[in-house]
């Protein structure tokens, strides 16, 4: 389990799904797995008679999401971002981080009638890029990381608010308001857990109860017409940050280890187009070069903005260099992208395939130039601060 939680195993095992699908969609095998992935099941006629592809990016995505809450809420009250003063540098980073791929696809697709997909470069992956940096960033502060971690977490913010306010048409409120309820619900029981010892063997029939009430408010939220994993990101803030705690630690292994590596390969179940490059959709270009030059741009400008606001409360602050760093880690969408291209783009599954292969690439692109500066920052500062020997003992 513990191989599983480390950050450099998570993108590992991701980035190894991703290609694996990839790779068998494009061979004999591949016409069968994506039959697979469009098969029905559920309750025929209602809203959960669901592809497995949807049951996957619908279902299994909103315990990623869930945990992703848990640690936005654990910032927020305890950790980097539990004040304005702390958490002005790398949100100042994370706007920049959206806004300048949101323009440079814009640009992109001008008139082209794809304008709607300028989400899908604005995310970050976190289990991605923490992966890059804790395999070539051995000597580095560990204030990067920490300012990575705010940075990317914020990015999931603005990500989970794009989704539920672009993603989402015509509403059912009464939907939204049992949804609502039970969430309220779950908080209450939540809190009977705060307090382990209390409880006593009423535990277990609590947490079994949470569960139920964790997948009716998924139930709810889906027939709502509100993206399902919007559910996990209530459900997380919901959780009172002990619980929240304990319930994302047990979590995390299977989130690592099967969903999110499911989810890629799912998503990367793309057949490569037998076209020229000048036939490609304009969403694969836009995607291709917003991704890690927009978020390298966005950041580092965004970044070196906030330093002139947060310079005087800061001790250690972040130069341009380190800026540098960080942002081209943020280059790395992946995960949130995939599913912001599946959502934008639905209706047209040539260009969910275009828009996959671009998120692929745009990452890969981002992962290799975040690769090199990482290394080049990490070598740099263990020459200037030489690290203990390491024992043989």
């Amino acid at each position: 389990m513990s191989l599983i939680r480390s950050e450099r195993s998570a993108a590992a095992i991701l980035l190894g799904a991703a290609a694996l699908g990839l790779i068998l969609a494009n061979t004999a095998a591949g016409p069968g797995l994506l039959a697979l992935q469009h098969t029905v099941i559920g309750p025929a006629g209602s809203h959960l008679n669901l592809s497995i592809g949807h049951w996957i990016s619908d279902g299994l995505l909103a315990i990623f999401f869930f945990i992703v809450a848990v640690e936005l809420k654990h910032e927020l009250v305890a950790g980097e971002l539990n004040s304005v003063r702390k958490a002005m540098h790398p949100a100042i980073a994370a706007t920049g981080g959206v806004i300048v791929p949101a323009l440079l696809y814009l640009v992109f697709t001008a008139g082209s009638g794809y304008e709607h997909g300028w989400p899908v470069p604005t995310a970050t992956d976190i289990a991605f890029a923490l992966g890059v940096l804790a395999v070539f960033g051995r000597g580095l502060p560990n204030r990067l990381r920490v300012f990575l971690l705010a940075l990317a977490v914020l990015d999931d913010l603005i990500a989970i608010v794009i989704i539920a306010i672009f993603f989402t048409q015509d509403p059912n409120l009464g939907m939204l308001a049992l949804a609502a309820l039970t969430t309220v619900a779950f908080w209450l029981l939540g809190r009977l857990l705060r307090h382990p010892a209390r409880v006593g063997r009423m535990r277990g029939p609590i947490v079994v109860l949470m569960v139920l009430l964790g997948v009716l408010t998924w139930v709810f939220v889906h027939a709502s017409g509100v993206h399902a994993t919007i559910a996990g990101v209530g459900l997380g803030l919901a959780l009172s940050r002990a619980p929240g705690g304990r319930a994302a630690h047990a979590l995390e292994p299977w989130s690592n280890g099967f969903v999110l590596p499911l989810f890629a390969f799912s998503a990367a179940l793309v057949t490569i187009p037998n076209v020229s490059p000048a036939h490609l959709a304009p969403p694969f270009w836009a995607i291709l070069v917003a991704l890690p030059v927009g978020k390298l741009i966005g950041i580092t400008l965004g970044g070196w903005l906030g330093s002139f606001i947060g310079r005087r409360n800061e001790r250690h602050p972040i130069d341009v260099p380190n800026l540098l760093v960080i942002a081209a880690l943020g280059g790395i969408g992946f995960t949130v992208s995939l599913l912001m291209n599946e959502l934008a783009f639905r209706r047209s599954q040539e260009v969910v395939d275009e828009g996959t292969l671009a998120v692929l690439l745009g990452s890969g692109i981002a992962m290799v130039v975040s690769g090199v500066l990482v290394s080049l920052r990490a070598r740099r500062y263990r020459r200037l601060h030489p690290l203990p020997p390491v024992s043989d003992r």
